[in-house]
């Protein structure tokens, strides 16, 4: 016994310290598996964060699931934990679903890691299901289990159950509050998710980071500047450092909320910054429309060394659009496309070029750019043709995006109001009867005197352009 207990120690100091590539997990499998020491849970433990480190957590599922004939609950909650945090989908349902049929009972620390992989995974059926099992054995008070389910609520986007558990808990932390926030913040309702960290304060609940982050955010997305000061001041007060988290939620709810140069000045304080920092600042410019501003962000940051990113140059380009800096917009884009930062152009690189031709009136050369590129045109991209030929007054152009718009969505009654106005502009009554006579083919009714048309990548959310 003793001898067995030496080995077992040597085992675990063996992946604790030498265990550093692949080759060497799948040693030690071996001799877990000679030895027939799979069933210890102190050797499971170490084996399953060795693998996971390594990446070979699926390979040794086999070791506990297979040759164990009834595995100590340590090992399965061990297991789940591992898989909840690399995202392998469905992974840690399957070793619940093989405990249940194995009648290897959970207890409250099964259920917080298993309900994170069914939030990642968006899979809210299941998580309905396995909450019948919480209730049953009497876990649904434990505050880690209801969070974690809160949690499952929030991410799949129901955000009314979220709150009607948020109520029924008969413990909350400041977590629970957090994540209901966060719920109501992914779901558009700003407002809510302010109007809750309100309420967190008057329960004397202190927020942490990632509550004072995710109210930034719903600050930024609602224009709540004065809820968005009080927060930094509250930062300020509370002596929090502004590291480089919440400092970018601060920039960038400044900058949404049209106050740049206090976006600047919280950039300028912070010690540490990283690509989504510099992001931040390089937006809020061209939301400002301060495009040569932005160039000179966008050059200061290349010269930092920090490496553009796909979310940069869309930024930089939509800059150069918003500010009619065509020629610079060309040849950071001709950059992109050669290679220079890594990376090829996405739709949203060439809808931001098209927009900057298109409003510089460079109809053909942003249709070129079109044609030629390996996506289809977007429903933006034709947007920014007919917004741009109409400000030109090109007539046929107008015509032809019109009817490509028609086209693409046959069901849009905005599209068929756009070439009817247009014919009408034009005294080509026959053509505006002939729109409206396809309308009522497609029983699509709506006024003919006006109508929008949404444009996506390159302008503020809901903005839209009255036509």
């Amino acid at each position: 016994m003793n001898g067995m207990g030496v080995f077992t120690d040597r085992v675990v100091t063996v992946l604790k310290t030498f265990c550093r590539s692949q080759s060497h997990v799948k040693q030690i499998q071996a001799q877990i598996i000679v030895h027939n020491l799979q069933s210890n849970t102190t050797i499971a433990y170490n084996f399953i964060t060795a693998s996971q480190s390594h990446n070979l957590l699926i390979s040794v599922l086999p070791l506990f699931t297979l040759l164990i004939p009834k595995p100590h609950l340590f090992i399965f909650n061990s297991l789940i934990r591992a898989f909840s945090h690399s995202h392998i989908p469905n992974t840690p349902l399957s070793l619940y679903s093989h405990m249940h049929k194995n009648s290897i009972h959970p207890n409250y620390f099964t259920f917080p890691f298993l309900f994170k992989s069914l939030s990642d995974s968006r899979c809210f059926v299941q998580s309905q299901c396995v909450y019948t099992h919480v209730v049953k054995l009497g876990y649904g008070n434990d505050v880690y289990v209801s969070n974690s389910l809160l949690d499952v609520y929030a991410s799949c986007g129901y955000v009314q159950l979220c709150r009607q558990l948020f109520d029924e808990m008969p413990h909350r932390d400041v977590v629970s509050w957090t994540v209901l926030i966060m719920g109501y913040r992914f779901s558009g309702r700003f407002d809510d998710a302010l109007l809750v960290f309100e309420q967190m304060q008057y329960a004397g609940v202190v927020p942490n980071r990632v509550t004072m982050v995710n109210a930034l955010a719903a600050c930024a997305s609602s224009g709540s500047i004065e809820m968005g000061i009080w927060i930094h001041d509250m930062i300020n007060r509370n002596g929090w450092e502004l590291d480089v988290i919440l400092g970018t939620a601060l920039i960038d709810m400044y900058v949404k909320c049209g106050r740049v140069g206090d976006g600047l000045r919280v950039f300028n304080y912070m010690k540490e910054r990283n690509v989504f920092t510099w992001n931040a600042v390089i937006k809020g410019l061209a939301l400002a429309k301060s495009g040569e501003e932005a160039i000179l962000w966008f050059n200061r940051m290349e010269f930092g060394g920090v490496r553009a990113d796909e979310v940069t140059l869309v930024a930089i380009l939509s800059a150069c659009s918003h500010s009619g800096l065509v020629d610079k917009g060309r040849l950071i884009f001709s950059m992109l496309v050669d290679g220079k930062y890594g990376f090829c152009p996405n739709v949203k690189h060439y809808a931001c070029m098209v927009d900057l031709l298109a409003r510089a009136g460079q109809l053909q050369e942003a249709f070129e750019i079109m044609r030629c590129m390996p996506f289809e045109p977007t429903k933006a991209m034709w947007g920014s043709l007919l917004i741009g030929s109409k400000s030109q007054g090109n007539f046929e152009f107008s015509e032809f995006v019109a009817r490509k718009l028609v086209e693409m969505e046959p069901d849009n009654t905005a599209y068929y109001v756009q070439l009817s106005n247009l014919y009408a502009e034009s005294g080509r009554w026959s053509d505006v009867e002939r729109v409206r006579g396809m309308m009522k083919e497609r029983d699509l009714i709506k006024d003919l005197g006006c109508s929008s048309v949404e444009v996506e990548h390159q302008r503020p959310a809901g903005e839209v352009l009255a036509m």
